[in-house]
């Protein structure tokens, strides 16, 4: 195999955990070669990297990484501006465990959704419990510029490409959840962002 010399990224086109990842490149703006793998078509050097030929996969030189919040957090100390996680201990365990609530709570359901292999019946409960999860923490939105947080974090970066997929999800939120509403319409607009989308997920809105 010939060695990659520099930041590559194995990256989903279409998956909100790989959006993440190119998030965090996007937002610090490291130059990494972001290599797009469809769903069943691994390439040989991803396999011979990652025993589970996951996405996202992060090489970088003899350093393979393949879970996404380890990938996000090498990123961000690899590459410490901007800092996408706080400083302080607390407010950095307080950032970690938001994280985790939204894998728990929304990504899961997310997951169900999107999954061929989800029976209807448990596709519809659980769109409507993410809906009704989303809109019962729009408020939470409208006290500062993102979500709890007076500076972009990785908080954001999770929840993001979840925001990005809701017509994709067939979910669209009413108006009484306003100040989410501004929210994605204020942080999709980021060029960071904005440069971390895919043409799949151009397609997606």
């Amino acid at each position: 195999m010939a060695a990659i010399n520099r930041l590559a990224c194995y990256s989903d086109p279409a998956d909100h955990y790989s959006h993440r990842v190119r998030i965090v490149l996007a937002e610090k703006g490291v130059n990494a070669e972001i290599i797009e793998v469809l769903p069943g078509q691994c390439p040989a050097q991803l396999a011979e990297v990652n025993p589970y030929t996951s996405l996202p996969t992060l090489v970088d030189r003899d350093l393979a990484l393949y879970e996404p919040g380890v990938v996000m957090e090498y990123l961000d100390e690899r590459y410490p501006h901007p800092p996408l996680l706080p400083v302080y201990p607390v407010a950095r365990a307080n950032s970690r465990l938001l994280m985790h609530r939204i894998q728990r709570d929304w990504c899961t359901r997310v997951d169900q959704v999107l999954d061929a292999r989800t029976v209807e019946s448990v596709r519809v409960q659980a769109r409507k419990e993410l809906r009704e999860s989303l809109v019962g923490v729009a408020a939470l939105f409208a006290d500062k510029p993102f979500f709890l947080s007076e500076e972009f974090s990785m908080v954001d970066c999770c929840l993001l490409p979840i925001l990005w997929r809701l017509p994709q999800l067939g979910i669209e939120l009413p108006r009484q959840a306003k100040p989410l509403l501004d929210y994605m319409e204020r942080l999709f607009a980021r060029p960071a962002f904005q440069a971390s989308l895919t043409t799949t997920e151009r397609a997606m809105r």
